[in-house]
């Protein structure tokens, strides 16, 4: 018989501006308890009877205080916030979405700075190897990859129909 586990649902946010074709960055601050000074984006947790689609709007609220459109589902991540012990453990939903008005960002106490980059130039930032990281990288090179072959159709669907399952 498998042994029920304990984890902490997460939702993680890349926001886009298609004018630029630009991804936005945040940097945390650095008196945050995991990963301060590392660049990033739009993360963060569940909270308790709450759906990931309602905690991603939320956590977009409170860490940049602008609304956006999920454009496309991008992932899945696990990983462990600190040592890899059960209550660090972190299972998270990941998706690309839309930012209409990106000259209104407001940084909450979380994040020190913000930056937009293409997916082209965005090495010139995030060339630390430190696994945080690392894992925006691939978060920023798989959505340019993904949106190459999402089609308008797809994406009017997916807007019509929510991403959640009920």
């Amino acid at each position: 018989m498998a042994k029920i586990g304990r984890f902490m649902g997460g939702v993680g946010a890349l926001i886009w501006y298609p004018p630029d074709d630009a991804y936005l960055l945040l940097r945390r601050a650095a008196s945050k308890d995991y990963a301060g000074g590392v660049w990033e984006c739009v993360t963060g947790r569940v909270d308790q009877g709450e759906g990931f689609i309602e905690a991603l709007h939320r956590e977009v609220r409170e860490e940049i205080g602008i609304d956006v459109q999920i454009a496309y589902f991008l992932g899945t991540t696990h990983f462990y916030r600190g040592t890899a012990v059960p209550q660090n453990e972190l299972i998270g939903v990941v998706f690309v979405c839309v930012a209409d008005e990106p000259g209104k960002i407001r940084l909450s106490a979380e994040h020190d700075a913000y930056q937009w980059v293409t997916a082209d130039t965005v090495q010139t930032i995030l060339s630390a190897t430190d696994p945080s990281t690392q894992w925006a990288l691939r978060v920023i090179a798989r959505a340019a990859a993904l949106r190459q072959h999402v089609t308008p159709d797809l994406l009017a669907y997916q807007e019509k129909l929510d991403f959640e399952l009920g």
